[in-house]
């Protein structure tokens, strides 16, 4: 029988799922409005209307700016949502199995190996894409991704199960710092392609088209679904390895699945929309300052704020440098680097 002390608690996460769940229809609905070209913005939500079944509205929009808009703009804000919510739900489950909230989902070398993944393709195709039956650009990223931290893990492991967080991050260091050094060795011998994997490095969704959502939503998905249904088990882990053990709790299968699927949903993503940094890191902690601590609301919380944070961050970076582009990395390292810093002085303070 629930006790009047914890209906409180229950009206307040149902506010908070209310709310977060609000802002993402207004990022969306604002982000197909917002762009360089196409209908008057207030026109865009009428025809989204019209397009409702049994719903009769004259918005004005042609034929041609329709299919500008959902061709063009809808599958990019539809990508990003997708995006945000998989790296924030990723950093969020990193946090827990690690218990540290500085983590975020790149930590073992998920970053780096898709870099390297795409800098290769970057390097040896040169404009020889058309020869493959599928781009091989997201795929040598996805590629890169899942064997780095796949490394990682057998590396971390391989010292025995004492110890296992603080021997995975070190061994996501190294792993970082090799495939980093094999990154730059190429690119210092394929000088001309390195705009080219700056450009994906910073993040991009320009190229976002309805295929890229159709390729990643699957891995999406079945992670944060995996996550998910994992996040009681993350409170667990936040009392202590041995204290979580001793409540019987398989402490290294719950770290091996929650990195596994945060590691594939990571992987899948970052594959289509390059580096963005610092999403993994604001999102989560900003529901813990919000909603409390409890991974039964910071998962999902994440997973409708992390969306909405995204989709809100791609805007400036289609209307601050028109006709060009400003990265979408750039943008969330503006506001992630600060909030890094405020993370740092009060875990310091705290001490």
């Amino acid at each position: 029988m629930m006790t009047s002390a914890t209906q409180p608690s229950a009206r307040h996460n149902r506010y908070w799922f209310a709310l977060s769940g609000l802002l993402l229809l207004v990022a969306m609905i604002v982000g197909t409005m917002i762009g360089p070209a196409g209908p008057a913005w207030w026109r865009i939500p009428l025809e989204f209307l019209n397009r409702l079944p049994f719903v009769r509205i004259d918005s004005g929009v042609s034929s041609a700016e329709w299919n500008l808009v959902w061709l063009i703009r809808t599958p990019r804000v539809v990508l990003a949502a997708i995006v945000g919510s998989m790296l924030s739900v990723s950093g969020a489950s990193y946090q827990g199995v690690f218990r540290n909230p500085l983590v975020d989902p790149y930590l073992l070398g998920v970053a780096a190996g898709a870099g390297l993944g795409a800098t290769l393709v970057f390097a040896f195709q040169r404009g020889a894409t058309e020869n493959w039956i599928i781009d091989p650009l997201p795929l040598a990223a996805f590629s890169g991704a899942l064997i780095a931290v796949l490394v990682t893990y057998v590396v971390g492991t391989a010292f025995g199960t004492t110890q296992s967080s603080t021997t995975l991050i070190l061994a996501g260091v190294a792993v970082t710092s090799l495939a980093t050094s094999i990154q730059a060795f190429i690119l210092q011998r394929n000088t001309d392609v390195v705009r080219q994997v700056y450009s994906w490095i910073l993040g991009r969704l320009s190229s976002a088209t309805w295929g890229d959502v159709r390729l990643v939503l699957p891995y999406v998905v079945l992670s944060t679904g995996v996550l998910l249904m994992h996040r009681r088990l993350l409170d667990v882990l936040r009392v202590g390895d041995d204290e979580a053990s001793a409540l019987g709790t398989n402490v290294r299968r719950v770290r091996l699945v929650v990195v596994l699927a945060a590691t594939l949903g990571t992987s899948a993503v970052v594959a289509v929309s390059g580096l963005i940094g610092f999403v993994g890191i604001i999102v989560p902690h900003a529901v813990r300052l919000l909603a409390g601590a409890s991974y039964r609301v910071v998962l999902p919380l994440s997973v409708l704020l992390g969306a909405a944070f995204l989709v809100f961050a791609d805007i400036p970076s289609r209307v601050l440098a028109n006709p060009a582009e400003t990265p979408i990395g750039v943008v969330t390292a503006f506001f992630g680097a600060p909030f890094f810093l405020y993370l740092l002085r009060t875990r310091n303070t705290a001490k």
